[in-house]
């Protein structure tokens, strides 16, 4: 008994011995990601941006009514249906502009869930002009040769959206989905002309071959368009509250001109 106590202590004052001499070792607790996701993203920010995008709009049927009003209780309107003459199309523009946000975002552990105000001031849009010549014959008698031109211009300085938008942090980066509302201030200008000669040898003298040119313009300034908002992006913690964001951003307006810009965007945001 003496020797089975004396081989254990031998064995016990070994075994501490040999811990004493071994180098400290760090301890493993929990998952490898722990601390990972220490950046705190709950609370209000401010922020600025710059933008550069593309306008694509579409001006297929923009001066319709304006050219309808026009030609309203002629001949050749009511036979040919001249306002419906397809004399424009789509057009792509690039553009740029700079502007801000404001917002909040509420987390649970790593999801986060803001509703912000975004706002761009710039030069977005596009213009385009395009005709259609027909010749054709009328009840009354009358040969026509017409040619219907129209011009379209809309030109957008101001939009913003207000978005909810939803993430998942991980570590200083916080990727995202947006979508929301949005709205703008446009001036849109449209002008219908038609002209051409209208002959008949069996009229009477002076109304044989009669010549025409006329035109209307309709001006809209800084009128209020509206839409819906969607995009995604990202945003990276720099130092404690100071983050940097870039995203990229769909709206499509709803307007006598048929109008969405895409834009990619780098902004620089303060958190409260």
């Amino acid at each position: 008994m003496r020797r089975l106590l004396l081989v254990a202590a031998m064995w016990g004052a070994a075994s501490v011995a040999q811990a004493a001499d071994m180098p400290d070792l760090p301890i493993l607790r929990g998952s490898f990601t722990e601390g990972v996701n220490a950046v705190n993203w709950q609370g209000a920010y401010i922020g600025a941006h710059g933008a550069y995008g593309t306008s694509n709009m579409n001006f297929a049927g923009a001066t319709r009514n304006v050219a309808a009003r026009l030609m309203d209780g002629l001949e050749m309107e009511q036979v040919q249906r001249i306002s419906e003459w397809p004399v424009m199309g789509k057009v792509s523009v690039h553009g740029s502009g700079f502007g801000g946000f404001v917002g909040y975002n509420w987390q649970w552990t790593d999801t986060v869930v803001g509703l912000e105000i975004n706002y761009t001031h710039g030069k977005f849009g596009g213009s385009q002009t395009g005709s259609m010549s027909r010749f054709f014959t009328l009840p009354s008698g009358y040969t026509d040769a017409v040619t219907y031109e129209g011009t379209a211009r809309m030109n957008i300085s101001d939009m913003g959206t207000l978005r909810m938008r939803g993430g998942y942090a991980y570590g200083p980066f916080l990727p995202y989905l947006f979508g929301g509302i949005a709205l703008g201030q446009a001036d849109i200008i449209r002008t219908a002309r038609v002209f051409g000669t209208q002959v008949n040898p069996a009229a009477a003298p002076g109304f044989q071959n009669v010549p025409f040119d006329i035109s209307a313009t309709d001006g809209q300034y800084a009128h209020l368009i509206y839409g819906y908002s969607v995009g995604l992006g990202t945003e990276i913690m720099l130092l404690s509250g100071l983050f940097m964001r870039a995203e990229w951003e769909y709206v499509r307006f709803a307007s006598s001109v048929d109008t969405s810009i895409n834009t990619v965007r780098a902004g620089l945001g303060y958190k409260f």
